[in-house]
């Protein structure tokens, strides 16, 4: 366990950040928070590259577990609700699990391809989760309790293109920014395991 506790701590503070940090309007269609959440699948790369998929998912259930702590707090001072902290359980951990899979189907080949490819299959399964159990119209009737109303206002995709609920704009923004992460986060992936793989050698 001690040899995870890194990757469990950072995950934790990944996650308790990005959930202080959605609250935070960033521009027109993103929150601050979007800057932080992506940061879940480098650690759980570097996790899965330095010591296997099986330790991986052990920080990926850390981070689904201090998830679900913060959405009960946040529920308490009524800053979530309950379909919102559904979605966004159910985003985090389909997408990290699916970051895992596909690093491992892919990790025999070169160092850059399986974080690219996992963060990139997961960002996109990460989106489609969460902003489509969150405010999609169609599942309003099994949350009737939650107003998503605002969400599925009809306006231009992100402001100029075709007309479409404001939350498919958010969508797209956000999975924007993920992919974006996704390739500026083969530097500290590099850097990280490199740095990771040495020690485990000059201890061995």
């Amino acid at each position: 366990m001690s040899r995870i506790l890194p990757g469990v701590i950072a995950m934790a503070a990944v996650v308790v950040a990005s959930n202080i940090l959605v609250q935070h309007l960033l521009g027109a269609w993103l929150t601050w928070g979007a800057l932080t959440y992506p940061v879940a699948f480098l650690v759980t790369d570097i996790m899965n590259r330095v010591y296997g998929p099986a330790a991986a998912r052990k920080v990926v259930y850390a981070g689904f577990v201090t998830g679900v702590l913060c959405s009960v707090v946040a529920a308490g001072l009524d800053k979530t609700t309950l379909r919102i902290a559904i979605a966004s359980g159910a985003a985090f951990l389909s997408a990290q699990l699916m970051d895992i899979s596909v690093f491992n189907q892919l990790r025999k080949y070169n160092w850059w391809l399986p974080p690219l490819a996992a963060s990139v299959a997961g960002s996109i399964l990460d989106t489609a989760v969460f902003f489509s159990i969150a405010f999609a119209a169609q599942l309003t009737p099994i949350f009737p309790a939650d107003d998503v109303s605002w969400a599925n206002e009809l306006v231009p995709l992100l402001g100029q293109g075709p007309v479409q609920p404001l939350w498919v704009s958010l969508a797209v923004a956000d999975c924007s920014v993920k992919l974006a992460q996704a390739v500026l986060a083969l530097v500290p992936f590099r850097i990280v395991v490199g740095n990771l793989i040495q020690r485990r050698a000059q201890i061995h």
